[in-house]
């Protein structure tokens, strides 16, 4: 086993945790804005059905980008996470007002929205890494709450959508930028630096890398996370497509956001969980029903309203509950010096992963029906719970 999980020396004052997930929830907030009008964009400029699919991986692309180049510079590693939190944050509102002006060019609008994937680079895992280190014990509580604010935060489009119906699209873009630029300010100045060890060096990708490789737990836990991103945001994509089998206009926006939002009961209650019997078992369980959820979806589609509002609830519970699990079996196995690298690293291969998934599913329910599409999904759950064995079977995890 690696080394134990970074201490912080001195307990984390009371503030921290809220402040960090109210700007977690504000900074990730662009991540879906152009998702929430995109019938809006459509009508407007022409843009085929697969375009929201490659606006989606665009922000994925982006982040891939930023995570790389942020571990390649040990960014989140050697300089102080709140000025790198706040100059992303600042500079991902600046890049969804850029989207704002430019959505009447899809190429330019393309240009930004993989600009903006690239600021989130700096909110998500560094917002996340402030959290490791200042709550080493009951990490996977500490990140339910932080993931799940991510999740509202990328669900909070959708509901922004609801709010201002009636008014121009260009609303949504406007809100989610200056819901950014506040998050940065919210984490520079009342979020004290942690305590903990400085990389120091060079090749800390390689070591990061290879600490991922020859330890079985980290190894167990990112491959895990990478069948859990083959699910994730791909069903995040389609949740409007699905809804729009049965709803329009607002409700339709309303139900997006309660349905990706519902991942944030699964991210705390997750964590409360995972503190009573280990952050492995949790988020084993939750990637198995978000696996069945996907194998159900052909007879879902079809069902009584009720049954079919339950089935969509279940999935936005568990598709997002088990992320924070992920990220807590990663972040305490990882060595201590290297905990924002190889997050960073995991979720880069992980957005990867993703953006493969989102580009195949998004061009099959175009041509095919959903029925016939989001089975597919559960190939993801199957093969991380298969990777996730040896956390399962040696002990319940981090807690």
């Amino acid at each position: 086993m690696l080394s134990e999980p970074p201490r912080a020396s001195a307990p984390a004052p009371r503030r921290v945790l809220p402040v960090i997930v109210l700007a977690q929830l504000a900074g990730t907030s662009t991540w879906f804005a152009a998702n929430a009008v995109m019938p809006e964009l459509q009508a407007a400029f022409g843009w085929p059905p697969t375009a929201v699919g490659t606006l989606t991986s665009a922000v994925q692309l982006g982040f891939i980008a930023g995570a790389l180049l942020f571990a390649l510079l040990a960014v989140a590693d050697r300089f102080p996470a709140r000025l790198v939190f706040l100059v992303c944050a600042l500079a991902g509102a600046g890049c969804a007002a850029m989207a704002r002006h430019h959505a009447a060019d899809f190429d330019a609008l393309l240009v930004w929205r993989t600009l903006g994937g690239f600021c989130l680079a700096g909110i998500y895992p560094v917002g996340m890494k402030l959290a490791a280190l200042w709550f080493p014990r009951g990490l996977g509580s500490a990140l339910g709450l932080l993931i799940g604010a991510l999740i509202l935060g990328s669900a909070s489009p959708h509901a922004l959508r609801a709010l201002s119906a009636g008014w121009p699209w260009s609303v949504v873009f406007d809100g989610v930028a200056l819901a950014s630029a506040a998050a940065g300010l919210l984490v520079f100045g009342l979020v004290p630096e942690p305590p903990h060890p400085r990389a120091s060096g060079s090749g800390l990708p390689l070591r990061a890398l290879w600490a991922a490789a020859t330890d079985r737990r980290v190894r167990a836990s990112i491959l895990g996370y990478f069948g859990h991103m083959w699910e994730l945001y791909t069903m995040w994509v389609l949740v409007p497509a699905v809804l729009a089998t049965r709803l329009a206009g607002p409700a339709l926006s309303w139900a997006a956001f309660v349905v990706l939002g519902a991942g944030a009961i699964g991210c705390a209650g997750g964590g409360w969980v995972a503190a009573r019997i280990g952050s492995a078992r949790v988020a084993g369980a939750q990637l198995a029903t978000s696996g069945l959820c996907c194998l159900a979806s052909p007879w879902m589609l079809d069902a009584p309203a009720s049954v079919f509002a339950a089935w969509l609830l279940l999935w936005g519970v568990t598709v997002a509950g088990d992320s924070p699990q992920f990220s807590a079996l990663t972040a305490t196995n990882a060595p201590p010096a290297l905990v924002g690298s190889v997050l960073t690293l995991a979720n880069s291969i992980g957005f990867a992963i993703s953006i493969v998934s989102i580009q195949l599913f998004v061009a099959a329910a175009a041509r095919w029906p959903l029925a016939a599409v989001l089975p597919a999904l559960a190939i993801g759950p199957v093969l991380g719970l298969f990777a996730l064995r040896p956390l399962l079977t040696r002990g319940a995890g981090p807690r």
